[in-house]
């Protein structure tokens, strides 16, 4: 067959393949699964339902809780109820002085001695039963008893406070998490667009070399700075891997990095330009942990009050009923009252030593509280001063970049006519990179100096 009638079947056999290989490649691509895109409200979500940390603080408030209810049951009657089955000896034993004094008979009888009947083995053993119930019932202790109840109930309001601490710390590292994934997220974007230019120069440059416009070391700097390149991306995405893998701990999960994360940022925080006084005022209110403090510090106000009420008697009722016998269908029944009066007159020290303890924990609690004032206002200056900078610095990036972009068109454009130097080529690619990679960093610290001041404040 002639060749020119092979030409048209060739191409239209390879027309063929080539639409076949697309419809393939794009039913291929079809049933993959879209990589689903993560929200930062929906982070939030997450790790506010799966964090560990959150439910080990949720814990340790039941735990308080508990111990409250420990210290209250002391104010309520106590019931117990005994049982007891024995088998012992009747083996007769007197005191000295119990039994009356023998009398010499004289007649052939022994001095000193008395006849005794003969009676059963000294091994043989007898049943005996005694059911009981006791109930007490504390009276009066001047309130020491009430006193350490007050104190367990106020010290498990304070660890309920502190579960709202945990939270806002979970919700601060979730903040961050999200927006350092975000960041790395962008730098790999940067790293593309920056490997795209460097393939577009190459190109260029390879065209022009081959043309004999430029000399040969021009090729070599390109593929030099290409490979760069593609070093600067892998890194990148690899960066983006590990960001992703600490947003998942952040919120407490053990999936997979099958996500993308959305362009959600975060708005201005309400007040963040006003002064530092109005923002603490605000704070002294409305952070979970001073609140948690102030009530620790009336929990030990009150312990140590139960501690030094510890010197004085108190006062209780108690009541038994029992039922004791040989066996159940033989039993005698009694009950008795009595009212007890209790006097602490020598522990070893103990109390004294429990009051010197109440002391000291109620000395380092007021010092943690005022530690803790002198922390709010240093997180909050801390946090006003980053969002201030961020966007100052925000702004001088984005000038920075739009003329690093500028310098990298007009470098381009000098090397295209042949006025340019590859090296002058390659320095406004850096240029340009370092730009675009600064306001994304700009933004990043926007952005979690904005989440920094939310939990100084003290708001969700």
């Amino acid at each position: 067959m002639p060749s020119s009638q092979l030409a048209p079947r060739r191409l239209v056999t390879t027309i063929f393949l080539l639409g076949t290989w697309g419809v393939l490649a794009n039913l291929a691509t079809a049933d993959e699964p879209a990589q689903r895109t993560l929200t930062l409200a929906e982070a939030l979500r997450i790790a506010r339902a799966q964090q560990p940390t959150l439910r080990q603080a949720q814990g340790a408030r039941a735990l308080t809780e508990a111990q409250a209810d420990v210290a209250r049951a002391a104010l309520l009657p106590q019931v117990y109820g005994t049982g007891t089955y024995a088998r012992a000896t009747a083996n007769f034993v007197a005191q000295p002085g119990t039994l009356p004094r023998t009398i010499d008979t004289g007649a052939g009888g022994s001095s000193g001695t008395a006849a005794t009947a003969a009676g059963p083995s000294a091994y043989q053993t007898y049943p005996f039963w005694r059911l009981g119930v006791t109930a007490t019932q504390l009276l009066w202790d001047f309130g020491q008893t009430p006193n350490r109840w007050r104190s367990t109930t106020a010290a498990a309001e304070a660890q309920a406070l502190s579960v709202h601490v945990t939270e806002a710390q979970v919700a601060l590292n979730l903040r961050v998490a999200f927006f350092t994934a975000r960041a790395a997220r962008d730098l790999v974007g940067v790293a593309r667009d920056t490997l795209g230019n460097l393939e577009k120069h190459l190109a260029q440059i390879q065209g022009f070399v081959e043309l004999g416009k430029n000399p040969e070391i021009d090729l070599t700097q390109a593929r030099a700075d290409l490979a760069n390149g593609r070093v600067q991306v892998i890194n990148a995405e690899n960066t983006y891997d590990v960001a992703r893998a600490q947003l998942n701990l952040a919120m407490g999960v053990e999936g997979g990095l099958d996500y993308q994360l959305s362009d959600d940022g975060l708005a201005a925080v309400e007040g963040e330009d006003t002064t530092a006084e109005t923002l603490e005022s605000e704070a002294v209110k409305a952070r979970p942990e001073l609140g948690s403090l102030r009530l620790l510090a009336t929990s030990q106000d009150l312990g140590l009050r139960s501690a030094r009420e510890g010197h004085l008697p108190s006062l209780g009722l108690t009541a038994s009923l029992t039922d004791v016998g040989p066996a159940l269908n033989n039993l005698t029944w009694n009950w008795s009252g009595a009212l007890v009066l209790s006097v602490p007159l020598f522990l070893g020290g103990q109390i004294n030593a429990q009051i010197r303890e109440a002391e000291a924990q109620a000395v380092q609690i007021r010092a943690q509280l005022d530690l803790e004032h002198q922390q709010v206002r240093l997180e909050i200056q801390q946090a006003r001063l980053g969002v201030r900078a961020a966007k100052t610095v925000i702004a001088s990036a984005d000038d920075a970049l739009a003329n690093t972009r500028e310098r990298l068109r007009l470098a381009e454009g000098r090397y295209r006519t042949g006025v340019g130097s590859v090296i002058e080529l390659g320095d406004a690619q850096v240029a340009q990179t370092a730009a675009a990679a600064q306001r994304v960093q700009a933004e990043y610290q926007l952005f979690t100096a904005r989440a920094q001041l939310l939990k100084a404040v003290g708001r969700p």
